[in-house]
């Protein structure tokens, strides 16, 4: 083992926040910040290029490919669970779609307790971290190092859907991260000039010019180094030798949803009895670290188009192919500076018998593709293809990140329990048929060829609810791990310390008390930029009353 060396500052996980809070905190030259990344650097052409999404999917090199466990509200299936495992984490493989959640989110969990987390308190980070192409407004930045672009071209597809929508009742909407989210309409995406904006683009260009900001890549953190009930370091592997860096101020935990609880856990922090059997000596008892898990579970409806405009038509020929990549390089523009998904849509879907939403605010979201496969990110269908995938945007359901062993390299046990409750399994009901009214209606009807999953021949509660058990799959969004809050179960408190131990705190999505209303990659980079400025407010505080 090398001799530790020391820092101010330690982040690990260059992911969504890790880039962002790594970059903040190096802007002060007085500190000296480490980041930590367990993959390595962000170089392939896969990354950049939006629609290399389906390449980096299935990357062991830039892809941690998890699986959930057995999953009984699934029917026993394992879930695969892609997260990133590069410079910029998930935000260089995700599918670059720019959505904020709710203002009521962000109002609940400042209701539970949450001071400074309401939507008045983080709209002014959000709007900070934002390069809207289309400038400064109320509600948007134009200037931040996120960027986040308009698809551009209209589809005929996406316009068909918008339309259908229209026609049962949701508006037509050009900005779902306005003054309210409900509408059809098209995504804006974190990209510029026809390529990704991860946060590692966004935070780090600049940053890593820094001589006060250190990146190591291919180190992949094993544990916290405490004395007593302070973390004073990190434990990693680099190229196989076992490293350990020091930190005088602070250690962010900016490992996800699934690896930030796993570190914590693997060193003594955590609930007892976990803890215990495994023969993991407790640093500290914090039962709730590793509990909460919550995730969007994707509902995925395919179609046969009845006109060859499909991205499957334009992949599946080598003229397509040639003529997606020169619209490219020509105009930056067309499928492949999009991505997968253009159209989106939020909406109500459970109602009562009176035919009245059951919540005030939208409980589903849609993601729009003008191409179909088995699954997101796999092999196109040789046919004329596209795809409406629905998802619950609140779901009850909690699951659980558990280590398995003393091993730092096995993954975690991850169990979501997915479709464990009532209002989920009626919710997810609600959304398929909320999905067919769409697809059936007057405007999107001449396109439909016929639907291929799940087929006309499920009709009822019960054959619609075996498809969702049988099909449904992850969108990407687990969070909830390590929960901010102030009861026997929240892990961090409001300002992302945790409870009971000094010198660490957690940013990233493992800290939501619960799931925003939407995708999760710009809600993390606000909480990083919120984050830092309670580091330097905190770390201000420390020095004055010194």
């Amino acid at each position: 083992m090398s001799s530790p060396r020391n820092y101010d500052y330690i982040v690990v996980g260059a992911g969504s926040a890790g880039c962002v809070m790594a970059a903040r905190l190096s802007e002060d030259p007085n500190n000296q910040v480490l980041l930590l990344e367990a993959g390595p650097p962000d170089r392939s052409p896969w990354i950049h290029l939006p629609i290399g999404y389906g390449k980096t999917m299935w990357s062991s090199v830039y892809n941690w490919k998890f699986e959930t466990d057995p999953d009984p509200n699934m029917n026993g299936r394992r879930i695969y669970w892609p997260r990133g495992k590069t410079l910029g984490g998930s935000s260089s493989i995700n599918g670059l779609i720019y959505i904020r959640g709710q203002a009521e989110d962000y109002d609940h969990w400042a209701a539970l307790g949450n001071e400074g987390w309401s939507f008045k308190d983080v709209l002014p980070y959000f709007i900070k971290s934002e390069g809207n192409e289309r400038g400064d407004s109320a509600f948007h930045g134009g200037n931040g190092p996120l960027k986040v672009s308009d698809i551009g071209a209209k589809h005929e597809l996406i316009e068909a859907f918008i339309a259908g929508a229209q026609q049962v009742g949701v508006p037509r909407t050009d900005d779902f991260n306005g003054a309210a989210q409900e509408g059809a309409g098209y995504y804006q995406l974190t990209t510029r000039n026809g390529l990704r904006c991860s946060t590692a683009k966004a935070y780090l260009s600049d940053a890593k010019r820094r001589s006060n900001l250190h990146i190591e890549t291919d180190a992949q953190a094993t544990g916290l180094v405490l004395r007593g009930k302070r973390v004073v370091g990190v434990n990693y592997l680099q190229n196989g030798e076992k490293k350990t860096a020091m930190a005088g101020g602070e250690v962010i935990l900016s490992a996800g949803a699934i690896q930030s609880p796993q570190l914590l856990q693997l060193s003594g922090i955590g609930p007892r009895a976990l803890l215990e059997g495994l023969g993991v000596p407790v640093a500290h008892d914090l039962p709730g670290v590793g509990e909460n898990l919550q995730d969007h579970l994707q509902i995925r409806l395919s179609f046969e188009c009845t006109k060859p405009i499909t991205t499957n038509d334009q992949l599946n020929t080598l003229f397509g192919q040639a003529k997606l990549g020169l619209e490219w390089l020509i105009h930056r523009s067309g499928p492949l500076a999009v991505g997968i998904n253009q159209g989106g849509c939020f909406m109500h879907a459970l109602r009562d018998e009176h035919g009245k939403p059951v919540t005030e605010t939208p409980d589903i979201q849609f993601h729009v593709s003008t191409l179909s496969a088995d699954m997101a990110g796999g092999k196109v269908h040789p046919y004329s293809g596209f795809t409406m995938s629905v998802c619950q945007l609140r779901p009850e359901s909690r699951g659980y990140v558990r280590i398995r062993s003393l091993d730092p390299l096995q993954p975690p046990s991850m169990q979501p329990n997915y479709l464990d409750t009532d209002l989920d399994r009626r919710t997810n009901v609600a959304a398929v048929r909320a999905a067919r009214s769409i697809a059936q209606s007057p405007a999107m009807a001449p396109y439909v060829k016929r639907e291929v999953k799940p087929g006309l021949a499920a009709q009822s509660d019960e054959e619609l609810l075996e498809f969702c058990r049988n099909n449904g799959a992850t969108i990407f969004h687990p969070s909830g791990t390590c929960r901010m809050g102030h009861d026997a179960m929240a892990v961090v408190d409001s300002r992302l310390r945790v409870h009971g131990v000094k010198g660490i705190r957690v940013v990233d999505c493992s800290v939501m008390p619960t799931l925003v209303s939407g995708n999760t990659n710009a809600p993390v980079v606000m909480m990083a930029e919120k984050a830092a400025d309670m580091i330097r407010e905190d770390a201000a505080k420390q020095l004055a009353a010194a």
